[in-house]
């Protein structure tokens, strides 16, 4: 629809009576696509800045000040990406993908400041940034010979991540095993207690007569059963 026609060419001359049909429809063309890139510009730009934009009607002239109001000095960004570089450092085992890849876009924007920093020195400096526990790691890419490219530096932390991540919930296995253990040895020595029992107290019964109250020998039915058996009367504990 060459809605942006104004944006990529230049105003045309001005139509006047004398003028071409093919000049004017091409000032037209060109004055439609400026209307409407101004317009939409103008409704999509920032409350801030709009007041300060309002005066231009020309997409080339408004580009320009939006520009203007947004314009920075190269050595003050480069200053800022260069602090926010050195001082980026890894805390934990995790997160050294993340780590390196927004090391490397520093990098990277740095480059565009003509601030260029190898591809050595970034590797080198980003295994600085990276936490203790990476410290065998570090011994083993400085005894080797061949040199990493970033991303084969990425990959190789990555697994280095996964291998101490593993040894780590290894141990923490092994020092709770051992703690369950040590607990279980400790509650077993020494003498059992028996928690006291409650005095259980049983009602008295009779088993001859199957009443309560009273036991067997003392029973009155029991008595004379015997008697009437002509057995013996039962002998009364002494206490002896």
């Amino acid at each position: 629809m060459d809605i942006d026609y104004a944006i990529r060419k230049n105003e045309p001359a001005a139509i006047h009576e004398t003028s071409e049909p093919d000049d004017v429809d091409l000032y037209e063309m060109w004055e439609q696509s400026n209307r409407l890139c101004v317009m939409f510009i103008k409704t999509k730009i920032s409350v801030g800045i709009r007041g300060s934009i309002e005066r231009y009607e020309k997409v080339k002239d408004l580009l320009k000040a939006i520009d203007e109001q947004f314009a920075t000095s190269d050595k003050a960004l480069a200053s800022t990406l260069i602090m926010e570089f050195s001082s980026l450092r890894l805390i934990s085992v995790k997160g050294v993908r993340e780590h390196i890849m927004k090391m490397r876009d520093i990098a990277a924007r740095l480059k565009t400041l003509e601030v260029t920093i190898s591809d050595n020195f970034l590797v080198h400096f980003i295994l600085c940034t990276l936490p203790q526990q990476y410290g065998p790691f570090k011994i083993s890419y400085n005894t080797h010979k061949y040199k990493w490219s970033i991303n084969e530096l990425m990959t190789m932390c990555v697994q280095e991540e996964g291998r101490l991540l593993m040894e780590k919930s290894d141990n923490v296995l092994m020092t709770a095993h051992g703690k369950f253990k040590k607990q279980a040895k400790v509650k077993g020595k020494g003498k059992r207690i028996i928690p006291p029992q409650p005095d259980i107290k049983k009602e008295s019964k009779c088993f001859f007569c199957k009443k309560k109250g009273h036991m067997k020998k003392d029973c009155t039915k029991f008595k004379d059963w015997l008697d009437k058996k002509g057995y013996a009367k039962p002998k009364e504990a002494s206490g002896k």
